[in-house]
């Protein structure tokens, strides 16, 4: 008996090493999460060891199937508790070779194909956010089918449901998508740049005190949304429009940069500022994650905020 354990563990601490990336990007991109791709793909293996398939030959498919399931219960959950402030994805780094998995899982030893949604803009947050308003099913076929290119039959079969099912459910998450659709963001090199220098002006206006140039690069519906999850001192609502939203990152400055260090990094297919603080008060977050997006013409259209820890398990910070 134990031989036949040793042999089973073995047997899944291949596929483990083999399909783990590949599960992740896709539970990251179902959960919006990275700390509940890790639990997701844990328990994924922890199922495969107690309850193995009959086959290990093609595994990949029986993996993906356990790890959805188990990502769409855990979207069911989510939508059913309450969540202390707005909800922002977790970031995660696209800026090296090692971060490559995280957004570009391969198939049979090749990057999968690309879909409707290419592979690094299904992790954009404008993306993933777009991604909330659709059930936790309509959310699996669309990934499988618009991101990861599957047949409507290697999708049924993925996620147990009939072809009939598939064509239905997709069809009403593409219809929830249109808005996104209408603008859609793609990281494109041109976009990085653009975001990366408007993101450079706004830091400089913060540091120089300057609030009327900080309002001057706000595009008039900008939001700016803060996820502390209720662990952290953060705007619980989402703050609209330039005046208030110069203002209230204003006063977080003028309170915080003087101890603050700071490196942009590209996050979510993006430049982004990752930073920790060094004069951390009871309820004061001790690191963040600050990220916009832009429009057209250059104008900040949404100001990013991530403090709860859980958000930054997939970051690396100085210390």
């Amino acid at each position: 008996m134990e031989t036949v354990t040793n042999v089973t563990s073995a047997v899944f601490g291949d596929a483990f090493r083999a399909h783990e990336r590949f599960l992740w990007g896709l539970c990251y991109r179902l959960t919006g999460s990275a700390a509940d791709a890790d639990d997701l793909v844990q328990e994924t293996f922890v199922r495969a060891m107690e309850r193995p398939p009959a086959r290990t030959e093609g595994l990949r498919p029986w993996l993906v199937r356990v790890a959805m399931n188990l990502g769409r219960d855990l979207l069911r959950r989510r939508k059913r508790r309450a969540y202390i402030g707005p909800w922002l994805p977790a970031p995660i780094a696209t800026d090296d070779e090692e971060a490559l998995p995280a957004y570009e899982p391969e198939l049979e030893g090749h990057l999968t194909s690309e879909g409707r949604y290419d592979l690094l803009e299904s992790v954009s947050f404008a993306f993933v956010l777009a991604l909330e308003a659709l059930t936790p099913q309509q959310r699996a076929v669309l990934l499988r089918r618009d991101v990861f290119d599957y047949s409507v039959e290697e999708t049924a079969d993925a996620l147990g449901l009939s072809v009939p099912n598939v064509k239905t459910t997709h069809h009403r998450a593409r219809a929830r998508m249109r808005a996104y659709d209408g603008q859609r963001c793609r990281p494109t090199q041109a976009l990085q740049e653009r975001t990366r220098e408007v993101l450079g002006q706004f830091v400089a206006s913060l540091v120089n005190g300057d609030v009327a140039a900080i309002e001057s690069m706000l595009a008039d519906s900008v939001r700016a949304v803060s996820d502390g999850a209720g662990e952290y001192f953060a705007a619980r609502k989402v703050i609209i429009g330039p005046q208030r939203v110069a203002r209230f990152h204003y006063k977080i400055s003028r309170r915080r940069l003087a101890t603050a260090r700071f490196a942009v990094r590209m996050i979510n297919g993006l430049p982004a500022l990752v930073g920790e603080f060094g004069d951390v008060l009871p309820g004061q977050p001790p690191r963040i994650v600050l990220r916009c997006d832009i429009d057209e013409h250059g104008k900040i259209t949404a100001l990013h905020s991530i403090v709860a820890s859980r958000k930054l398990t997939a970051i690396r910070f100085s210390a």
